[in-house]
């Protein structure tokens, strides 16, 4: 057979515009703050990114959230609307070395913006090697990490920048996204969608938008009709292998961390490992785990058994050089230790009261003699003076005021009923038997 010049000319063009079709998420990306979905916290008239792009002024930036939610997008948005060439590394493949180049590309330019995926997964040396362009303005920083940067990004790099937070998408977000993309994008609007049932969608998204539109998208390009109806059991049929029913975003991820947390709490170390070896085989990221163990440490056990922090900080800190599947021991020791631990939440429920009582008295006076004294106007004013020095006397101990006059004899710490802290109690009843009732 034998095919017309013109129709040879049209398979050509059509082999080629094929090629470049983007997915639907990148065709639907915003290109505005105006045209994102969800994030109004940052993104409308009067917030900080909205005030920012109005001043040409944008800063380094930490943006944390979970995946699907905005945080690539708007690192390009701020890119285009202060004119700043757009440099994109990501930190699972990229090192100092890529680092480097690119700031050296942005000296050349004057300026530039370097936006970091994953930032977290930098190692202080690679996190060290952007200081100096950050300090010197040299690159403008715009990290996405979906862990908390207070315990992944070092102070120094922290510092530089402004944090900000994404929040997870509300449903009625993520319908919207599915609603604009079936009346904005010219490929689907070839084809008549409507959307009967959004709950399936949604489910198998995890609430991350990027992968809401992938399925959307491949619904599309499996059901050959013109005409698309989108129920629940029309998702499910195509995507036929279900998700595993844990999902890091989904219910069931907080659902498994809270009886894990739980069952430790509980002292059932039975459950605790069960529950620990759901999230081993999920996939979890083990310092996830391994940070809770640590927050646990100190709100659940605390002083009945003060080496159980240490224990915890120790897999903390192994699990992180190590990962999986070695750190799954780590893991099961620590957990077994917590949860065979005595219990007590005194340092909670003390730093919470204390909290509380800080709130209620803000202007509450240092008393005089605890005071510094660096000054000779501050000694005239009697700072330091009346100051008795603990170890100079018996035992190392000798009763004088610490709280504001108005919270006199307030007692924020009480001991719980174990061994260790009732060694605590005794000690502390023995110097203040006369102010506190320990």
């Amino acid at each position: 057979m034998i095919l017309h010049p013109r129709m040879l000319n049209f398979i050509s063009q059509t082999m080629i515009d094929s090629k470049q079709i983007l997915p639907l998420a990148e065709r639907l990306r915003p290109k505005s703050l105006a045209e994102v979905i969800g994030q109004e916290h940052l993104t409308a008239p009067q917030a900080v990114l909205y005030q920012a792009v109005q001043n040409k002024k944008i800063p380094s930036i930490i943006f944390w959230g979970p995946p699907g939610v905005g945080k690539t997008t708007l690192a390009r948005i701020l890119s285009k609307e202060s004119d700043l060439q757009f440099f994109s590394l990501s930190a699972i493949d990229a090192g100092v070395k890529e680092v480097r180049a690119v700031i050296e590309t942005a000296a050349k330019l004057g300026k530039a913006l370097l936006f970091i995926d994953e930032i977290h997964r930098f190692n202080k040396s690679q996190q060290d090697s952007l200081l100096a362009a950050v300090e010197k303005g040299i690159i403008t920083l715009i990290g996405a990490t979906t862990e908390n940067p207070s315990f992944e990004v070092n102070n120094a790099l922290l510092s530089r920048c402004q944090v900000y937070i994404l929040r997870e998408l509300e449903e009625q977000d993520l319908v919207a996204l599915l609603h604009h993309a079936i009346q904005t994008d010219e490929i689907l609007r070839t084809k008549k969608i409507e959307i009967i049932e959004h709950q399936a969608l949604i489910y198998f998204s995890g609430g991350d938008a990027r992968k809401l539109l992938n399925i959307l998208e491949i619904i599309v390009d499996v059901h050959a009709q013109d005409t698309i109806q989108i129920n629940n059991e029309l998702v499910k049929s195509i995507l036929q292998n279900k998700q595993a029913l844990y999902d890091k975003n989904g219910e069931l991820h907080y659902d498994i961390i809270s009886a894990f947390i739980k069952s430790i709490r509980g002292s059932d170390p039975n459950a605790a490992l069960f529950y620990l070896a759901r999230m081993i085989l999920a996939g979890e990221d083990p310092t996830f785990i391994a940070r809770r163990l640590l927050i646990l440490a100190s709100e659940d056990i605390g002083n009945a058994n003060p080496t159980a922090l240490v224990m915890a900080n120790t897999c903390f800190d192994a699990v992180s050089k190590i990962g999986y599947p070695e750190c799954d021991l780590i893991l099961s020791q620590t957990v077994i230790y917590l949860a065979s631990s005595p219990k007590s939440n005194a340092s909670y429920t003390a730093i919470a009261q204390a909290k509380q009582l800080a709130k209620q008295h803000e202007q509450a006076s240092v008393p005089l003699h605890l005071r510094n004294a660096p000054t000779k106007l501050m000694k005239q004013l009697n700072y330091g003076t009346d100051y008795k020095y603990a170890h100079a006397y018996e035992g190392h101990f000798v009763a004088q005021e610490f709280l504001p006059e108005e919270l006199s004899g307030t007692q924020i710490y009480n001991p719980g009923l174990n061994a260790r802290e009732n060694e605590l109690r005794q000690y502390l009843k023995k110097c203040w038997k006369d102010k506190y009732n320990y």
